[in-house]
């Protein structure tokens, strides 16, 4: 059993690397957004260019990250972390020298590969780590300081990009990684699906370790190491993403042929994955998990939530920039109450969410949410923070506080305690699918031109055909909770992680086998 307490020295030390590396990532999703406008002139880049910026790095965290806990499984979490800082480190130093788009979007693909490597490692390394009397303690502050990371994400990258430059949002996480390595390598035990080792010594990991946040995305029995990966299954939900979001980026101005050679394939692609999951001994993505009605429901609430939230924050900083008028620091700064809201109250939202159920919570949310993004119709030239743009934010913000910690135990609760961890790992990879299509589906759907970001009055234009896009997506939602959404058990499986500061997916969670927790 795993007795690292988290008041000795190590606790503290594994602490600090599990937060340093999780909040590049974190750090990194929040702050590109901002700098995409300094982008884009720089490299003389077109929409289509900076929607890659974005959807490259979306894309292969969103594909791999199913698979990413399951390797830490069964060749060491920190090993695997530890590959995984690194990797995002040498990407991010790729994207920080990049002399022109193309290379760009190439680093920030390798980026998500680092990103789903580490993301998940990194809570598997707490749960794996600590006695279990410390472990929600820790859980808790990984969540909650990581979350303050990507609160400062925003205000971080407007400050660099209108100081030293935008290639700094992507150079600063190496100097992150430079920190964090050397202190995993030397203070965190290792650790696989059986064991937890440190140095010489090697002690057996029972069923609280064993099958920890590792396996989040493996669907694994308790104890168990993966023995076969599912890489045809990963490479063909990846496969099938990038195919579906080259077909709508390049949809405006791309050959036709091309364009609808590549929907037609990606659906190819995305029904061949469903089969190969269906056969496979150790699947990526289990199928049966979606026996679960609520889970299923839930999911497409998910997916409705998340697409417009990918595709507020997308556009909400170009707008701010380009049509308002504002230095990167101040859109940055703008959007900031969003996320401070979420580290502030979610975790009483997730207690109000207990005594009266999810159903409410679920419901309002959204339409919170949908009545933060009409008001931010108000934001054009000349806009006030005051008068126009906070109002928008703040409501927005007690929209997500609602819906955010509600919808993390309405997916945990609505799968059995032994699935828990890959229903959690589903439900990410879900909500960063969700963005992914909606960055690449808005500019289309909105008839944003490849130029458009160059102007004030067009892309004013479809900002606001967007921002009702979205609003209708969050009542779509709405109305999916209200419908589907029951009252979960009363001995299901809670979160461990009650704060949470990320505004683009859920928090991820890992697998206990201490018994369902009341």
């Amino acid at each position: 059993m795993p007795d690292v307490r988290l008041a000795s020295p190590q606790g503290k030390w594994i602490l600090l690397t599990t937060v340093l590396g999780s909040s590049m990532a974190l750090l990194d999703s929040t702050v590109v957004n901002v700098a995409l406008p300094r982008i884009g002139r720089d490299l003389d880049a077109d929409l289509a260019a900076l929607q890659w910026t974005v959807n490259a790095y979306l894309l292969t965290l969103a594909g791999l990250i199913l698979l990413g806990g399951s390797l830490g499984d069964h060749y060491g979490r920190r090993k695997v972390f530890v590959v995984g800082v690194v990797w995002f480190a040498v990407a991010s130093l790729l994207c920080g020298i990049a002399p022109n788009a193309g290379v760009l979007v190439a680093a920030r693909a390798l980026q998500g590969v680092g990103g789903a490597l580490l993301t998940p490692g990194s809570l598997a390394l707490i749960q794996a780590s600590f006695h279990p009397e410390d472990r929600g303690r820790a859980v808790g502050l990984w969540s909650g300081f990581g979350g303050m990371g990507a609160a400062v994400g925003p205000f971080l990258g407007g400050w660099l990009v209108d100081g030293p430059g935008w290639r700094w949002v992507f150079l600063l996480n190496v100097p992150l990684a430079v920190v964090c390595v050397p202190v995993a390598l030397r203070h965190v035990p290792e650790s696989d699906g059986r064991t937890v080792r440190s140095g010489a010594t090697r002690s057996t990991a029972g069923s609280a370790a064993g099958n920890t946040a590792g396996s989040v995305t493996a669907g694994s029995g308790a104890g168990r190491s993966h023995a076969r990966f599912d890489v045809l299954g990963a490479f063909l939900g990846a496969l099938a993403l990038a195919l579906v979001t080259y077909a709508l980026i390049e949809a405006r101005s791309g050959p036709v042929g091309v364009v609808m050679g590549a929907a037609v394939a990606g659906l190819a692609a995305g029904v061949a994955f469903v089969a190969v999951e269906r056969r496979h001994p150790d699947p990526m993505l289990p199928l049966g998990i979606f026996a679960s009605r609520q889970f299923t429901a839930v999911n497409l609430v998910t997916l409705c939530v998340y697409a417009a939230f990918g595709g507020f924050f997308f556009l909400s900083a170009v707008q701010l920039q380009v049509v308002v008028g504002w230095s990167a620091l101040g859109a940055g700064t703008a959007l900031l109450p969003t996320t401070v809201l979420m580290l502030l109250l979610s975790a009483r939202s997730g207690e109000l969410a207990e005594h009266i159920g999810p159903r409410i919570p679920l419901t309002v949310g959204p339409l919170l949410c949908a009545a933060g993004m009409l008001l931010m119709l108000r934001v054009g030239p000349g806009a006030s923070y005051a008068a126009d743009v906070l109002p928008a934010v703040l409501v927005l913000g007690f929209g997500m506080v609602a819906l955010v910690a509600p919808l993390t135990a309405t997916v945990l609760a609505s799968v059995d305690v032994s699935r828990a961890g890959v229903a959690s790992g589903v439900n990410n990879a879900a909500a960063r699918a969700a963005g992914l299509v909606a960055v690449a589906a808005l500019p289309l759907l909105t008839g944003m031109s490849s130029e458009a970001y160059r102007s004030a009055t067009a892309f004013d234009d479809a900002f606001q055909r967007a921002m009702v896009l979205c609003a209708g997506v969050l009542v779509v939602g709405a109305v999916l909770a209200f419908t589907t959404v029951r009252r979960p058990a009363p001995d299901c499986r809670r979160p461990e992680c009650r704060t949470h500061g990320s505004v683009l997916a859920p928090p991820l969670e890992g697998e206990r086998t201490k018994g369902r927790l009341s």
